[in-house]
């Protein structure tokens, strides 16, 4: 359903996740899935505002599926905001699409006693009636006391008749769903320190866990991802963000020495690269623009990668941390595409 043909459509359930899938090609890697366990369903490409998106384009996204949107309101506020229309387009109070979109916010505040300040910002910048998923942001090494008390707030602040949803009620007035819904559905939180995302992760308290992860920082797969059981109902959620680039350049650029004609992996076959993995639900992106969109859907159309391509891009991200020579590597392992 186009966003600028809006018309009254019924509710989506978490249990139609087939009939969603049924709108892209049969794949191994399927387009929508529900998140962990969550009762939401989430494309496995998610859209955050940190390329400065417009809202345009925000719009787009909705349109060729994508349903999952991430926003900040305050650390890297400028540049989320261009897509704070289409947000209120499509999440503020009477949108007709508001159960078609999985609305996720963040705030890098990470003290209990602002949560509220955090919240109303997005309520009242967005228009919203609720939260899908609340995350505590920037979890480093040093967080672990904040984020336990951050995540004490858990039963206060998700779910009806909470106390947090009696509190923004007061501020931005009663509606229907903000009943239903609770001011906030799910928490989540984005963490930087894997030793804190294994620890957290198969906490009550905690019901999305967003980790950075690509070719050159692999260790959410070991701590993280493969600590899980993908057949368990009762696992958090996955998301990834940083597919795309680490602290040695952006990853589609080739490593030094990178032998010519060795494949060179395009932004979306990163994409492709966490969306392979154990667990992982969403590949959080952040796209400037349409055309992007477009690639990243085409190519998880493709299916996860194989077993050989997964284990040459572990090694081209090793390459580019420089934590592996050119000359410790097997030329069968080497893939070729010219």
């Amino acid at each position: 359903m186009l966003i600028t043909n809006l018309a009254s459509q019924s509710l989506v359930k978490s249990d139609r996740v087939d009939p969603l899938n049924a709108k892209f090609p049969k794949s191994d890697l399927p387009f929508y899935r529900k998140l962990g366990r969550t009762d939401l369903t989430v494309s496995c490409l998610g859209l955050g505002g940190g390329g400065s998106i417009s809202s345009e384009d925000t719009l787009y996204a909705f349109d060729q599926g994508i349903n999952y949107f991430f926003y900040s309101s305050d650390l890297h506020h400028y540049i989320y905001s261009s897509m704070a229309g289409a947000l209120r387009q499509m999440c503020g109070r009477g949108s007709l699409v508001r159960e078609k979109v999985v609305l996720a916010t963040v705030t890098y505040i990470k003290s209990p006693d602002m949560a509220i300040a955090a919240l109303l910002d997005q309520f009242v910048e967005l228009g919203i009636d609720y939260i899908d998923v609340f995350f505590w942001g920037w979890i480093g090494s040093k967080d672990g006391s904040a984020l336990e008390d951050c995540l004490q707030l858990s039963p206060d602040l998700k779910g009806a008749n909470s106390v947090y949803q009696r509190q923004i009620e007061k501020i931005v007035g009663v509606s229907e769903r903000l009943k239903k819904m609770g001011a906030v559905r799910y928490i989540g939180a984005s963490f930087h320190d894997m030793n804190l995302a294994q620890q957290w992760s198969n906490s009550p308290l905690l019901d999305v866990v967003m980790v950075r992860h690509n070719v050159a920082h692999k260790s959410a797969q070991s701590q993280v991802f493969n600590q899980l059981d993908s057949q368990d109902s009762h696992r958090p959620g996955i998301v990834t963000f940083k597919s795309t680039g680490s602290h040695t350049g952006a990853l589609w650029n080739a490593p030094q020495g990178l032998p010519e004609n060795c494949w060179q992996p395009s932004v979306p076959d990163l994409y492709r690269y966490s969306l392979s993995q154990n667990c992982v639900d969403v590949c959080l992106a952040g796209w400037q623009r349409r055309e992007e969109i477009d690639a990243a859907i085409s190519s998880v159309q493709q299916g996860k990668l194989t077993p050989a391509e997964i284990n040459y891009l572990n090694l081209y991200g090793d390459l580019h941390r420089n934590q592996l020579s050119l000359k410790d590597i097997s030329p069968e392992n080497l893939i070729y595409r010219s």
